[in-house]
């Protein structure tokens, strides 16, 4: 991970459509001044119960972790079947609030 980003890897709750999912993810994240929002990304691991639900469709998710929820968008499951979990604003995971904290 680079200086510039933030980011959370280890266990998260998954809500997809009312239906919750133990996970494994790996999630990054960072401000981007352009357009003044924070972006973070990842992906989830391998989970044969919700790729029998998403069949490789886009759908929103709520992803839980110990340091926080936030909502986000599932889609383009890569060819291990890990699928892409994207989301803009308040992230699932802890950033730093100042430079002292980095």
């Amino acid at each position: 991970m680079s200086a510039d980003e933030d980011g959370y890897t280890g266990t998260a709750t998954l809500v997809v459509d009312g239906t919750e999912f133990a996970v494994e993810v790996e999630l990054r994240g960072h401000f981007q001044p352009i357009d003044g929002y924070y972006h973070w990304y990842g992906r989830v691991a391998a989970n044969e119960t919700l790729h029998e639900l998403l069949g490789g469709r886009k759908k929103v998710a709520e992803i839980r972790t110990p340091e926080g929820t936030a909502h986000g968008e599932l889609s383009d499951p890569d060819p291990w079947g890990r699928y892409r979990v994207l989301g803009t604003s308040t992230p699932p995971f802890s950033v730093p609030k100042s430079l002292a904290e980095i």
